[in-house]
């Protein structure tokens, strides 16, 4: 073997810093090297099918994670009425409308909006299909949900502070 400059050896690394292996890894992230089930096709045609297909998945899961309320646009014309008319005296009826057509809602946040209706008759049947759904263990509710389920346990209306009562204790 040959010394270089100086007596030293360029493959000699006892007196060199080690690099940790966190710095390996940082360095084989930053190569630009491919891993070859990665790699992408080279000719036009094969290059227009790899787009299509990217799209087409693309628009598959787009559709199925982002996928509007059951009822498409009905649904959505429906929801924008109950949000619109939340705290207006409006609401109750708009509540009313969605659930002749759609049910109790799925939405935390626009089940919200209908268990603030101020009629007791629309509250206990919503109450009640959210009991159904809590003994199915169906029902998700969130930190919000509960508190107004709270403020519903004490009602003046004693079957709506009773089913809300009855709900609470199955969360």
């Amino acid at each position: 073997m040959t010394a270089g400059r100086d007596g030293d050896d360029p493959r000699d690394t006892s007196e060199r810093p080690r690099k940790s292996w966190r710095e390996i890894d940082a360095a084989r992230n930053r190569s630009g090297s491919r891993a070859p089930s990665e790699r992408r096709p080279t000719n036009p045609a094969a290059q227009q099918r790899a787009a299509a297909a990217t799209k087409q998945y693309l628009r598959e899961l787009d559709g199925a994670l982002f996928s509007k309320e059951k009822g498409g646009a009905e649904a959505e014309r429906l929801a924008k009425a109950v949000r619109e008319a939340h705290g207006t005296p409006g609401l109750a009826p708009a509540c009313r409308n969605y659930q002749a057509v759609l049910g109790v809602p799925e939405d935390p946040a626009l089940l919200a909006h209908f268990l603030d209706a101020q009629e007791p008759a629309l509250l206990i049947e919503i109450l009640d299909a959210l009991l159904e759904r809590a003994e199915a263990g169906k029902f998700v509710s969130t930190s919000g949900l509960r508190t107004q389920l709270r403020l519903l346990g004490q009602s003046a209306h004693d079957d709506v502070a009773e089913r809300a009562e009855d709900l609470l204790a199955r969360l």
